[in-house]
Formats: C-alpha cells, sequence, structure tokens
C-alpha cells in the first residue's frame, strides 16, 4: 500500500525552495552545474552511439581519455572549441548552439 503525497510542488518551485530565485548566487550555480551535466551525458550518449570506448574518442581528437571523462562526468568544464572539436573529429558531426532570449 502506498501513502498519496500532498504538496508536491513543480521543479521550479522546489529550485527556489532550496536553491533560490533566478539570478540569485546559490540558483545561479545550481543551473550552470546542470547545463555542464547535461553536456557530459549528451558526450557519453553520443560516443556509445557511436560504439566508442573513452580511449578510442580520446585518440581520435587527440586528447586523454581522463580527459574525456572528466567532461563526461562534469568535473571539467569544455570550452565551445574543445567540443566542437570533439564532436567534428570525435564523432564525425557538427556542433550547433542555439541562444534563446526570454
Amino acid at each position: 500500500m502506498s501513502k498519496k503525497i500532498n504538496n508536491v510542488g513543480s521543479l521550479n518551485e522546489l529550485k527556489e525552495e532550496f536553491f533560490g530565485k533566478k539570478g540569485t548566487k546559490k540558483r545561479d550555480e545550481l543551473e550552470e552545474g546542470y547545463a555542464n551535466f547535461k553536456i557530459g551525458v549528451m558526450l557519453q550518449e553520443a560516443r556509445l552511439k557511436k560504439g566508442l570506448t573513452q580511449q578510442e574518442l580520446a585518440d581520435k581528437v587527440g586528447t586523454t581519455k581522463s580527459y574525456i571523462s572528466k567532461i563526461e562526468n562534469s568535473v571539467k568544464e569544455a570550452r565551445i572549441s574543445t567540443l566542437a572539436k570533439i564532436i567534428e573529429l570525435g564523432f564525425g558531426g557538427k556542433l550547433e548552439l542555439k541562444i534563446k532570449m526570454n
């Protein structure tokens, strides 16, 4: 038997409660960390889809397995130029950026 959970807020409400409103230092750090996490996950998924190990990707790009691992695990932030190199040389793709204005 499961209990019904009452007063469950939206993700944004929970973020505000625990990290503050958008524009505050703590909330901005959370959002930046999440963006880096998403990039790492996307790179890892692309690498696995291509059937590459971290070492194979590193060899194609001219870097180390450790560096690829750090990006995938959000330990290290990658420059846009580095992401483009990984995507172009490692995956044979092209990096596309989008700016969304509110």
